[in-house]
């Protein structure tokens, strides 16, 4: 941000598990800026939760001690299905070295039990030419399998102080794997139309009143949600239906705008074969882990130090 690169994380903790001092020395020790958008299961009133849990007590002091800051939203990020479970805040962000102020607010977008959270800076990027994701769709996994046989290297000496190299080099070996196995897609000529305003405005409501019920479990609101739930989905198929049928109405065969839509609607998905190590075809996933552990071993070699670390990373 600002010509300054910003170390980005998004971790979740576990109730069961405990929180260990290292793993913060390791996501704040890096000596960059950090934003680190968690869900540690540790509630405090600090940061607008309804009670303290112990695990509060070791994030609060690693904060203190080491110049950070927690940042939590006003209102409760979520809403349990269970009427028994008080709704809270567990989504929050802890921040160093950050030359910005950082704003939280959780939304009802989505029909979840976690809200998303607005996390709100005084920088913006711009998204207008966001990079090409490839298709999925259309990816030729035999391709991407050599691809990834040909990325990772076969090391039988690999020893304990180059897991770190290791796990590097198998992350950016899946991330180039499946460009280099996929087409690349094709920007749309024309970007898709929005929804109206007054769909938008309803669809809103609709999320309002949903969380509002979540919080008060009141019979009225839950009648009125299904009401506009049911609305919405009437409204989106009928608008999503006209759609369509402009689009087939202004399809031209002398412009070829015919033959393109035709071409899209009738192409068939590569389709995805089964995994096939050493030459034997597994279509069952029950039957996939053990093969899987195999290769683990001949790429990452022998040792049960090395898988024990690996597997805890």
């Amino acid at each position: 941000m600002a010509g300054n690169p910003v170390l980005i994380l998004a971790p979740y903790l576990s109730p069961s598990r405990t929180l260990i001092g290292a793993d913060l020395t390791a996501c704040f020790g890096g000596g960059l800026p950090v934003l680190m958008a968690e869900n540690l299961n540790a509630r405090h009133v600090d940061w607008n939760s309804r009670l303290n849990t112990r695990r509060r007590k070791h994030l609060r002091e690693y904060a203190d001690g080491n110049s950070s800051l927690i940042f939590g939203p006003d209102s409760p990020t979520t809403n349990p299905f269970n009427p028994l479970v008080t709704p809270d805040v567990l989504d929050i962000v802890m921040t160093k070295n950050l030359s910005f102020p950082v704003y939280l607010t959780s939304c009802s977008a989505l029909s979840s039990d976690h809200l998303p959270v607005l996390v709100d800076t005084a920088y913006r990027l711009s998204f207008l030419n966001p990079p090409d994701r490839p298709d999925l769709r259309r990816t030729d996994w035999a391709s991407f399998q050599t691809q990834l046989e040909e990325l990772i290297p076969f090391d039988s000496e690999l020893h304990e102080m180059a897991i770190d190299t290791c796990v590097e080099n198998f992350s950016g070996a899946v991330l180039k794997a499946p460009t280099a196995s996929t087409p690349k897609r094709h920007r749309r000529d024309e970007p898709r139309p929005p929804v109206p305003a007054g769909m938008q405005d309803e669809i809103r409501l609709k999320n309002r009143l949903r969380r509002q019920w979540q919080i008060t479990r009141d019979p009225a609101l839950k009648a009125e949600v299904n009401r506009l739930q049911r609305s919405v989905t009437r409204r989106l198929n009928k608008w999503r239906n006209d759609q369509w049928s402009a689009t087939l109405q202004s399809l031209d065969p002398e412009e070829q705008s015919l033959w393109r839509m035709t071409k899209r609607v009738m192409r068939v998905p590569t389709p995805s074969p089964p995994w096939s190590p050493q030459g034997e075809l597994l279509s069952q996933t029950l039957r996939k882990p053990k093969p899987l552990q195999t290769i683990w071993r001949l790429r990452l070699g022998r040792s049960r130090l090395l898988l024990r670390r690996l597997t805890w990373r």
